[in-house]
C-alpha cells in the first residue's frame, strides 16, 4: 500500500507536470528547430511570438467569455485558438517581409541574423506587455480536473489523491495532435518534401527548381501555429504572463540543442529532458520517501537538490554539457 501511495505522489508531483511541461518545451523546440534546419538562424524572437500567440487567444477567450460563447467542459480558448494561429501568423510574415527578408538578400551570416531576432524579441515582448499588461492573466475556465484528489482517494482508498488537470491532458492530447500533423506535413506533401529538400542542401534545392521565398513563407507559418499552440497550452497549463515567455526561450533552445538543432525528433526528445531533469531536480523527495523508507530511516528535510527558483539553472546546466561533449545533440543535428 506504501509503494502505492508513493507511487501516486511520484506521479502527482512529477510525471505528470512533466509530461505536460515537455510537451509544451516539445512544441515550442519544434518552432526553433525549423527555423535552424531551414532559415539557418536562432531565432531569440520565438518565445515572444509564443506569447503574442498566446496574448491574441486569451483577448479572443475574453471576448467569447463576455458574448456567452464556450465550450462546456473544456476551455474557451481551444475556440480562440484558430483566430490567434492566424494573428501570429500574420505577425511573423509582417516580421519576416520588413525584417529578415532585407537581409537574406544580403546573404547576411547567421550571427547578424541572430542580433537582429533580438532586436525584433524586444520590439514583440513590449507590444504583448503594451496590449495586455505585465501581469498574470487567467483565462482558463471550464472544468479544472479530469480527476480530483478526493474522487481519486475515494475509489482508490489510498491516502495519496491523484489530480489530473484538464489543462495538462489537453496539452498531451493536443501536443501528440499537432506533431502527427507536422510529421504528415513534411513527409508526404509536396510543399513538406521542398522544405526538407532545402534543409539538407540549399544549392542542390535550387537546382531543382524549388521556389526558396515560398520554402521561407511556409516556414514561418508552420512556425508560428506551434508557436501559438505552445503558448496557449503553456498559459492554459500555468498562467499567462508575458515575461514567463521571454525565460521559457532558455529551456526551449536547450531542448532543441540536446535533441539536436534541425532535427524535428530530436527537438521532441530534448523537450521531455529538460522538463523531466527540471521537474526531478527540483521537486522535494521527502513526501515518496516518507512512504518507500523504514520509520527509523525518513528524511526530515525536503530532500530537495534545488530549490524551484533554480529550475532554469538545470536547463543551462545540461545545455552545457551538451554542447561540451555532444554539440551535435541526441539525434544528430546541426553542430551548433
Amino acid at each position: 500500500m506504501d509503494f502505492l501511495n508513493a507511487l501516486v505522489a511520484l506521479s502527482n508531483f512529477v510525471l505528470i507536470p512533466a509530461i505536460a511541461y515537455g510537451s509544451q518545451l516539445a512544441l515550442g523546440a519544434l518552432g526553433v528547430t525549423l527555423i535552424y534546419g531551414i532559415l539557418r538562424f536562432s531565432n531569440f524572437a520565438h518565445g515572444d511570438t509564443m506569447a503574442f500567440g498566446a496574448m491574441i487567444a486569451v483577448l479572443v477567450t475574453w471576448w467569447f467569455q463576455s458574448m456567452g460563447i464556450g465550450l462546456g467542459p473544456l476551455p474557451t480558448a481551444l475556440l480562440a485558438l484558430p483566430v490567434a494561429i492566424a494573428g501570429c501568423m500574420l505577425l511573423v510574415l509582417l516580421t519576416d517581409r520588413l525584417v529578415y527578408r532585407f537581409y537574406r538578400e544580403q546573404k547576411a551570416k547567421p550571427v547578424i541574423l541572430v542580433i537582429v531576432s533580438m532586436g525584433v524579441m524586444f520590439i514583440m515582448n513590449g507590444l504583448v506587455r503594451f496590449i495586455i499588461g505585465p501581469g498574470d492573466q487567467r483565462f482558463s475556465d471550464g472544468e479544472r480536473f479530469l480527476i480530483s484528489a478526493r474522487e481519486f482517494k475515494q475509489m482508490t482508498g489510498l491516502r495519496e489523491g491523484l489530480a489530473i488537470k484538464t489543462s495538462q491532458g489537453l496539452t498531451v492530447v493536443v501536443a501528440v495532435i499537432a506533431v502527427a500533423l507536422l510529421f504528415w506535413f513534411l513527409n508526404r506533401t509536396r510543399t513538406g518534401k521542398s522544405m526538407r529538400a532545402y534543409s539538407d542542401n540549399e544549392d542542390l534545392a535550387l537546382l531543382s527548381g524549388i521556389n526558396p521565398e515560398r520554402v521561407v513563407m511556409y516556414t514561418w507559418l508552420i512556425v508560428a501555429a506551434l508557436a501559438t499552440v505552445a503558448g496557449v497550452l503553456y498559459g492554459l497549463d500555468k498562467s499567462f504572463k508575458p515575461f514567463v515567455y521571454f525565460q521559457l526561450l532558455l529551456p526551449i533552445f536547450a531542448s532543441a540543442i540536446v535533441g539536436g538543432l534541425g532535427n524535428p525528433l530530436g527537438a521532441i526528445a530534448g523537450g521531455f529532458v529538460i522538463a523531466f531533469s527540471e521537474v526531478t531536480i527540483t521537486y522535494a523527495w521527502k513526501k515518496v520517501l516518507k512512504y518507500l523508507l523504514p520509520e527509523n530511516l525518513e528524511p526530515s528535510g525536503l530532500v530537495q537538490l534545488l530549490s524551484t527558483d533554480y529550475k532554469f539553472a538545470v536547463s543551462f546546466m545540461i545545455l552545457l554539457i551538451v554542447l561540451l561533449f555532444k554539440p551535435t545533440g541526441l539525434f544528430k543535428g546541426k553542430s551548433v
